[in-house]
């Protein structure tokens, strides 16, 4: 109770005020108060204030107490209104960010698919000047992707369409990552064995399929302004918004997050970095094909609806990794 009424109103929490609803007296509750703070699960901010949770305490309340209840039906089908599977994977990052951020007032992260989950649906080459191949790369279904790379020597424009078909028939529907690893492995396994097609396609594909420093990478961060009245010192605001800017505190953690299902809550100093010591980071992983993708959450103080928070999440995840697969989210009523 005490939790609850400090995360819907933001002040201490009295012991005359939670004895006014339970059926013990004040001095009572203000003995259990004290072996609570003995316990490191409540502290009092002022001398005569009453109580609020600490770190510790929000933390036995998420693991133990709350209840959270299962996202309504219209609220999931907004959700999947609002991420539509026509859009690219980065447009629906950017979008499924800027939702999170909407919907629970809090800053919202997104990561952009890893690279090692772009699958290719088709290839296409052409013949530019000199040694340089335009590929033309259909990627997760909607996505476009137009690289220049220099190959080993000219190719005449039907070599490049006999190469482009070869890895069509060959490679569709795998990763980038997969193919050019192949491609090159076949390379290495005996040289003197490839034909003239299968010279044309390790040229000019593991070139096109390489990681050059394009594929995404990062986070879509959006709602920052949503935490400017959440902090007590501009100081930490500051920093916090530093910490977006610089990105990589946010990126380790959210890493991190890629190792396990299910929400993963850090609450304060539990994310290991000085900057979040203020915050909550309430995140879930969202999957492409069977596979993890990337992971999306919220960032917000540790003063928060936890149990409003936890299913848009949850839900948003699946969503999101259904909507780039083109297909309805399955049990996200």
């Amino acid at each position: 109770m005490l939790v609850e009424q400090y995360l819907r109103d933001g002040v201490p929490v009295a012991s005359k005020l939670l004895a006014a609803n339970v059926d013990v007296s004040s001095a009572t509750v203000r003995n259990i108060m004290s072996d609570l703070e003995a316990q490191g699960l409540v502290t009092a901010p002022h001398t005569s204030a009453g109580k609020i949770p600490t770190n510790q305490g929000l933390r036995f309340f998420v693991d133990s107490l709350i209840s959270v209840e299962p996202l309504d039906a219209g609220s999931v089908r907004r959700l999947r209104a609002e991420l539509n599977p026509d859009r690219s994977p980065n447009e629906l990052v950017a979008d499924a960010s800027r939702l999170l951020s909407h919907v629970t007032h809090l800053a919202g992260v997104v990561t952009l698919p890893k690279p090692e989950q772009v699958a290719l649906r088709q290839v296409e080459f052409l013949p530019l000047s000199g040694t340089r191949v335009l590929a033309i790369l259909v990627v997760n279904e909607r996505e476009v992707q137009n690289r220049v790379v220099h190959t080993d020597r000219e190719y005449s424009e039907a070599e490049l369409h006999r190469a482009a078909n070869f890895i069509n028939e060959r490679f569709g529907g795998r990763t980038l990552f997969e193919i050019r690893n192949e491609l090159l492995d076949e390379m290495r396994a005996d040289k003197e064995r490839l034909n003239e097609l299968m010279e044309t396609a390790i040229d000019v594909a593991s070139k096109a399929f390489a990681d050059d420093g394009r594929a995404p990478s990062g986070y879509v961060v959006s709602g920052e302004s949503n935490l400017a009245d959440s902090f007590a010192g501009a100081a930490a605001l500051r920093d916090l918004f530093d910490a977006f800017e610089r990105k990589e505190a946010i990126v380790h953690l959210l890493d991190r997050c890629l190792e396990t299902d299910g929400i993963q809550l850090f609450i304060g100093d539990e994310s290991g970095y000085r900057v979040f010591d203020d915050c909550t980071v309430v995140t879930a992983r969202y999957e492409v094909d069977s596979g993890v993708a990337g992971v999306l959450g919220v960032i917000g103080p540790t003063r928060m609806a936890y149990d409003k928070v936890i299913p848009i999440v949850d839900v948003t995840a699946r969503v999101l990794g259904a909507a780039m697969t083109g297909r309805p989210a399955e049990h996200a009523d």
